[in-house]
């Protein structure tokens, strides 16, 4: 599970009130943040270190996403926009963001409009994947997002967003494939990645 931000004792008296963008720049500013932080849903995350597994299983899946979508369509641990305008409580950084157009057009951080698929590798973070960032997802209306279970050797698929959370979910182990919803003719296998 990822790591809780301890906040320093002049800003714990805050803790009943949720963190936004802005003040996560401001406390950026300060040199109060670590150095790999996500904000969801009001509360920041510092992100851990990757382990080997953990990039072996992003670097694979960025190679194969590589080859399926156009060139620049993928972006590597870039934060993106979650409901910019009414959601200032959260800016997740996911492993892998597939976007519908290259992002030299973009000119900013993806918003959901932008985004085709994104990608999170999960070693140590299973729960906090599948739970809070599935759910702020598919608030967002990302139409389709991919945890990929190191541990557990499969592949959670979700489709179908709504404020609820994602109405489609679909665990996929080898010798099953799955297709990403923009390039439904490309087909991936578990073992592809895990090895």
């Amino acid at each position: 599970m990822p790591a809780t931000m301890e906040a320093p004792a002049t800003l714990r008296a805050r803790k009943s009130v949720m963190w936004t963008r802005e003040d996560c720049r401001k406390l950026e500013g300060m040199g109060l943040l670590p150095a790999r932080w996500e904000l969801v849903q009001g509360e920041i995350i510092s992100k851990m270190g990757t382990n080997l597994p953990h990039s072996m299983m992003a670097q694979r899946i960025a190679v194969w996403l590589t080859s399926v979508f156009p060139t620049g369509h993928i972006l590597p641990t870039c934060s993106i926009d979650v409901a910019p305008e009414d959601n200032p409580t959260s800016e997740p950084e996911p492993d892998i963001t597939v976007l519908n157009r290259p992002a030299d057009e973009l000119g900013r951080n993806p918003a959901p409009g932008d985004i085709a698929l994104i990608v999170e590798v999960s070693d140590s973070t299973l729960d906090h994947d599948l739970g809070p960032k599935a759910k702020l997802y598919a608030r967002a209306g990302i139409p389709e997002y991919w945890v990929i279970d190191v541990k557990g050797r499969r592949i959670h698929q979700h489709r179908e967003p709504s404020a609820e959370g994602y109405a489609s979910l679909r665990v996929v182990a080898s010798p099953d494939t799955l297709s990403p919803l923009a390039q439904p003719t490309a087909s991936l296998t578990p073992a592809l990645i895990f090895g």
